[in-house]
C-alpha cells in the first residue's frame, strides 16, 4: 500500500509537471493557460477604456498580489501539492468503496447525450454545488477564516475573481466529487465550461458597469456582486449575500439577493480588516494559526 500510494505520488508529479510544460509551450485553442492570460487582458482593457469607478487606479491596490493567485491557484498549486495529493484521495477513496463492493459511482449516464447538453448540465449543476458551498465558507466559522482571503480585497477588479485561500480548492474539490461523479462527466469539452466561468467571474469582480437587462436575474454581475463584498452587512443577511458564482438565479430563488442601491462606491472587506495579514505568504497560512 505505501510502495502504491508512493508511486501515485510521483506518477502524479511527473504527469502535472509534463502537463504544465505543454499548457505554456503550446498554444491552442483547449490551453487554459493563455486563455486565462487572454481573459484578463481583455478586461484589463475594458477597464481602462470604460471603467465604473473611473477614480481607481489603472493597477488598484493589490493588482499585482491577485494577478500572482490566478496563477498560483490554477498552476503553481497543483503543481505543488493538490494534484498528487487528490489522486491519492481519489484512489484511496475507490479502494475504500471496493472493499464494500461498490466499484463504479455511476448512477446516471449521460455519455451518450448530445455534448451541448452535457456541457450545460455540468455548468448548471456545478454551479448549484459552489452557490451551497460559498454559503457554507461564510456560515461555518473555521471555513470563513479560509474565505476571508478573497474577501480582504479593498479594491475591487477583475484579477480579484482569483485572489482565494489554496484550502477553498480543497473544500469545493471534495464537495463537488460526488455528485459529478454519480453523473459520470468525462467529456473533453470541459474546458468550454471552464473558460466560460472564468470570463463570468471575471465579469463579476470587475471595475465595469454593463447593465444585464433582465438577463440580470440569470447571470452574476459587478454591481451585484459588490455588495457580496461590502464591509458592512445588513441585519437581514448577517452572514452574507449574493453568493451565485456565475449564476444569479439561485439568489433571486434563495432569497439570498440583495441589492439595495448603486454599490459602486460602498466599502470593501469585512471587521477586523485592518489586522488581516497583507502579504501572499501570510494570507495563505491565515486559518492554522491560532487566535491570540
Amino acid at each position: 500500500m505505501f510502495s502504491e500510494s508512493i508511486e501515485i505520488i510521483q506518477k502524479s508529479y511527473s504527469g502535472y509537471w509534463q502537463y504544465l510544460v505543454r499548457e505554456v509551450s503550446n498554444p491552442s485553442w483547449n490551453n487554459y493557460f493563455y486563455w486565462l492570460i487572454g481573459i484578463s487582458v481583455f478586461f484589463f482593457i475594458l477597464e481602462i477604456a470604460r471603467p465604473w469607478r473611473a477614480e481607481q487606479a489603472r493597477f488598484r491596490k493589490d493588482f499585482w498580489l491577485d494577478a500572482f493567485y490566478m496563477f498560483f491557484n490554477f498552476f503553481l498549486f497543483s503543481l505543488i501539492i493538490y494534484h498528487a495529493g487528490s489522486e491519492l484521495v481519489v484512489t484511496w477513496f475507490k479502494e475504500l468503496l471496493a472493499s464494500f463492493g461498490i466499484n463504479n459511482l455511476v448512477a446516471i449516464h449521460i455519455g451518450s447525450w448530445a455534448v451541448w447538453v452535457q456541457l450545460v448540465i455540468l455548468f448548471i449543476l456545478r454551479d448549484f454545488i459552489h452557490w451551497n458551498v460559498h454559503r457554507l465558507l461564510h456560515r461555518v466559522p473555521w471555513l470563513w477564516e479560509f474565505h476571508k482571503v478573497h474577501h480582504s480585497v479593498e479594491e475591487m477588479g477583475f484579477a480579484a475573481h482569483l485572489r482565494y485561500h489554496w484550502m477553498e480548492n480543497v473544500v469545493y474539490k471534495v464537495i463537488e466529487y460526488i455528485p459529478l461523479a454519480l453523473i459520470g462527466f468525462g467529456i473533453n469539452e470541459f474546458i468550454i465550461v471552464h473558460v466560460f466561468t472564468t470570463i463570468v467571474g471575471h465579469f463579476n469582480h470587475s471595475n465595469l458597469r454593463l447593465p444585464l437587462g433582465p438577463f440580470k436575474y440569470l447571470f452574476n454581475n459587478p454591481q451585484m456582486h459588490i455588495w457580496h463584498h461590502a464591509h458592512k452587512l445588513p441585519a437581514e443577511h448577517r452572514y452574507g449575500m449574493n453568493f451565485g458564482l456565475s449564476l444569479s438565479i439561485w439568489d433571486y430563488l434563495f432569497r439570498t439577493a440583495y441589492i439595495p442601491h448603486n454599490g459602486r462606491d460602498i466599502k470593501l472587506g469585512f471587521h477586523g480588516m485592518k489586522k488581516f495579514p497583507k502579504t501572499f505568504w501570510g494570507q495563505i497560512t491565515h486559518g492554522f494559526r491560532r487566535k491570540k
